[in-house]
């Protein structure tokens, strides 16, 4: 019997090729999206964690530089240098900009600013600066710049101090971790504290960067040895990262699990559609092997091991194709400009190996036992007649429809359940999503298993309006109707993919939207224009507003008094005071101040643990930093606004301090326009100006770019869905014509010309795809909008995307993909004469 399968196989080779190109585009599709996921989440804590170089722990909050030699000294540590950023004024002739400094590490291990030209920094009085700076100041590396800071003084007062630096290298960033500040330069750890005024202070809290021994024992000793200290691995930094700006949830790897299950469900659902329906052309050979001896035992053994074997030997083609086309593809993203650094590998794990390799032959060996089943069942004789178009049974009808209701009704029920659970934050997001992914999969099974009931009544419906048209298309609509199984078995092939591409197409707008509000939440302001100096009273001059609103790409510029206060918890804050008006148009999210009044403080999220909504006392601070007495009760807010610092009316902060410096600029730019190039661009405009500019919008987007890239995955995902979507209708509708020889030869012998038969396998074609497509898109949206409320309602604002293009594109490529999938089997109809095909026994 196996030698006699394996001839079966060799005979069938050209029958098999359809399926086992299914199982490898189906098996090559998970593959892929597991490896993109791996890539995403690599991409996206390296994102996250560039600062740390490559730190083994990190002390994330509770420590100071003073407590370096404490670290150092436990056992297994082999290196500990303190992740400090300063700044300084440095100035060249008439030229002057602030530049941001970070204290060069002693270990390169622990490096996230390099310099490869010149060196870095190795004594006091050198630096590192990047190449814009150094264009900003007409400078190069060797020049000798002059460096201003303040410092305060015993009885509390400011004192300014100049010195000499020297340029001694090139600072880089290769992955972009200072890109908020337009880059960041190198100084050592002794000029960052001296210039920030901070050399004096018996504490200077610092994150710390750790490399040790690889032992799992150093984690534990350091906490111990730093007492009330956060250590954290490099991957717990980057989740805690990460949560911080998604919320609740790690939103990333919430977003890259959805993808995987999903591409894993409809990679088996693919898989098994199509091998059920190879199987079930072959019940006439396997009834012949019935009446030559075999007994039903062997058959479904025989079919077992050849699905066994098609399993596998395409699903190991699947997974090096998977693997190779995902290389391609980070190779072209890795060379594009994406603004985010991107591995130049791919990571080959056991999981992407041997998940899809499994799951490929699992399933398509499980896809051929009921159709094997079903024909072992027919007698010999019966199954060696020629085969009548098939119908349901009443008696099986009934429970093949009871079945679908079932399944439809409780996947349903269970996906709304994890809707309305992850909406309240109940239970835990993983759970959550894997109960959304099993109710989903048992309402869709239950969708595809009710097919046959109504999907030919629906495209009978479509067909009618093409019956008018003429004799092709009636008879064309009428084959719809008079074998339900096999419309019902076309239809869904396509049905599938559309369905995979609207939900992955919806799921990944909605994602999009959805973390780009929480961004803009977390940072409201595009770029923020601060007056240096240790003093606390300085003004940003009058002149930088029209210099920063003559930039290309700044939209508007708002100024904003600020001023320093205690407020009733005996936190310091610091208040500002832009316009309603303007600060509404110039906040990303126009919204976090619909409260603000006058008489009102507006806290950020990041206060509502420390201070209660309600009356709260607020008292000014003066310029040494100590309260002055002056005070006023303030009705505390809270918003969605990011950031610490609050926000009150300008007729507030006058009430409280009086006439307060305008110490901010708030800049919103053209959302076309690239943010740190146009940072830059702004840092060059006020170079002349003792000004900070930070850009939170660069930062923004960063992460957004991190989306973009993931969408830039999920589209060559589609276009693999959409192939899958093509050869499941080309296979089957290959079959049916096959199944319909002796129909098609009726037809030519009565005068149909082969046109004509042409035309009317396209209109079927066109037919079926079409409403395929109607109807899954309607389902896509219904299950990527589903998904999208489990893996981000968590997050905070959820918002549900409609991509019209994508919908579009997707009707339009399923109309061609029903033309396409008829014209070999049109072809192969019309090119079998009637006579031989009457002769088919």
């Amino acid at each position: 019997m196996l030698r006699l399968t394996l001839a079966q196989m060799r005979r069938s080779v050209g029958r098999l090729t359809a399926a086992a190109v299914a199982i490898a585009i189906g098996t090559a599709f998970l593959a892929a999206t597991l490896v993109a996921g791996n890539v995403l989440q690599r991409t996206g804590y390296d994102s996250v964690t560039a600062q740390f170089g490559d730190a083994d722990l990190v002390v994330t909050s509770g420590a100071a530089v003073q407590d370096l030699d404490t670290v150092r000294d436990v056992p297994g540590v082999f290196a500990a240098d303190p992740l400090l950023l300063g700044g300084a004024e440095l100035s060249n002739g008439a030229r002057t900009t602030y530049q941001m400094l970070l204290a060069q590490p002693g270990d390169e291990r622990l490096a996230s600013v390099v310099a490869p030209t010149g060196r870095v920094p190795a004594a006091a009085g050198e630096v590192a600066l990047p190449a814009t700076t150094l264009d900003r100041l007409d400078a190069a590396v060797g020049d000798t710049l002059e460096v201003r800071w303040s410092s305060p003084s015993d009885d509390g007062e400011w004192t300014e101090h100049e010195g000499d630096v020297t340029v001694v290298g090139l600072a880089d960033d290769p992955a972009g971790a200072w890109s908020a500040y337009g880059g960041a330069g190198l100084a050592t750890t002794s000029d960052v504290l001296e210039w920030s005024g901070e050399a004096a202070q018996d504490s200077v809290p610092a994150q710390i960067l750790v490399v040790t021994d690889g032992s799992s024992q150093v984690q534990a000793d350091v906490t111990t040895a730093l007492d009330d200290a956060d250590v954290l691995t490099k991957r717990e930094a980057a989740e805690a990262a990460v949560e911080q700006i998604t919320g609740s949830g790690n939103a990333l790897v919430m977003v890259v699990l959805g993808f995987a299950a999903v591409a894993l469900l409809v990679a088996a659902l693919v898989i098994a559609n199509t091998f059920q329906v190879l199987v079930a052309q072959r019940a006439r050979t396997l009834a012949l092997l019935r009446c030559v001896g075999a007994v039903k035992r062997q058959l479904r053994l025989s079919v077992l091991f050849e699905a066994t074997v098609l399993g596998i030997a395409a699903s190991v083609g699947g997974v090096v194709l998977g693997l190779g086309l995902a290389q391609a593809a980070l190779a072209v993203l890795a060379r594009a400009d994406t603004g985010t650094p991107l591995p130049s590998t791919i990571a080959v794990t056991p999981t992407v190996v041997l998940v899809p390799l499994l799951v490929g032959t699992l399933v398509t060996a499980v896809a051929s036992l009921v159709p094997a089943r079903e024909a072992t069942r027919v007698s010999p004789v019966a199954a060696l007649r020629p085969v009548d178009a098939p119908s349901v049974s009443a008696r099986g009808g009934r429970v093949r429809l009871a079945l679908s209701l079932l399944l439809l009704l409780g996947g349903a029920a269970g996906l709304l359940v994890a809707v309305a659970a992850s909406a309240a934050q109940v239970g835990e997001p993983v759970l959550l999503l894997g109960l959304g992914v099993l109710g989903g999969a048992l309402s869709f099974v239950g969708v595809l298993l009710g097919a046959v009931f109504w999907i030919p009544r629906v495209v009978s419906l479509a067909g009618r309006a093409l019956a008018t048209t003429g004799t092709s298309a009636r008879l064309a609509a009428a084959n719809t109707l008079r074998n339900p199984r096999r419309t019902a078995t076309t239809s869904t092939a396509l049905l599938i993919g559309v369905t995979l591409v609207v939900l992955m197409s919806t799921g990944a707008a909605s994602a999009r939207r959805s973390i780009t509000a929480g961004l803009e939440d977390h940072y409201p302001v595009d770029v923020a224009i601060s007056a240096v100096g240790g003093a606390g009273d300085e003004s940003v001059p009058a002149s930088v507003v029209a210099e920063v609103a003559d930039v290309p790409g700044v939209e508007q510029v708002v100024e904003v008094p600020t001023a320093s206060v205690v407020l009733g918890d005996g936190t310091f804050v610091v208040l500002r005071a832009p316009d309603p008006a303007e600060a509404a148009a110039v906040l990303r999210d126009a919204d976090a101040l619909d409260r603000l009044e006058d008489g009102t403080v507006v806290l950020p999220a990041a206060r509502e643990d420390t201070v209660t909504e309600g009356d709260t006392t607020v008292e000014a601070v003066g310029t040494d930093g100590e309260p002055t007495g002056e005070s006023a009760t303030l009705r505390a807010v809270h918003s969605s606004l990011g950031g610490v610092d609050a926000v009150v009316t300008p007729a507030t902060l006058r009430g409280l301090v009086g006439d307060a410096p305008v110490q901010t600029l708030w800049v919103r730019l053209d959302p076309d326009v690239d943010a740190a190039t146009t940072a830059l661009a702004i840092n060059d405009a006020v170079s002349s100006d003792a000004v900070l500019v930070e850009s939170a919008g660069a930062e923004r987007q960063q992460y957004e770019n991190l989306i973009d890239d993931l969408l830039a995955v999920v589209v060559g995902l589609l276009g693999v869905a959409v192939v899958i979507a093509v050869v499941g209708v080309a296979n089957t509708l290959s079959l049916s014509v096959i199944e319909r020889r002796r129909e098609s030869a009726t037809l030519r012998a009565i005068g149909m010309s082969r046109r004509q038969l042409r035309w009317m396998l396209a209109y079927e074609g066109m037919l079926i795809a079409g409403m395929g497509a109607v109807l899954g898109t309607l389902l896509g949206l219904l299950y990527g909008w589903a998904g999208a409320a489990i893996i981000l309602a968590g997050m905070g604002e959820m918002q549900l995307a409609l991509p019209w293009d994508d919908l579009l594109m997707v009707l339009a490529v399923a109309l061609a993909a029903g033309l396409l999938a008829s014209v070999l089997p049109g072809r192969s109809a019309a090119r079998t004469s009637p006579v031989a095909a009457l002769a088919v026994d």
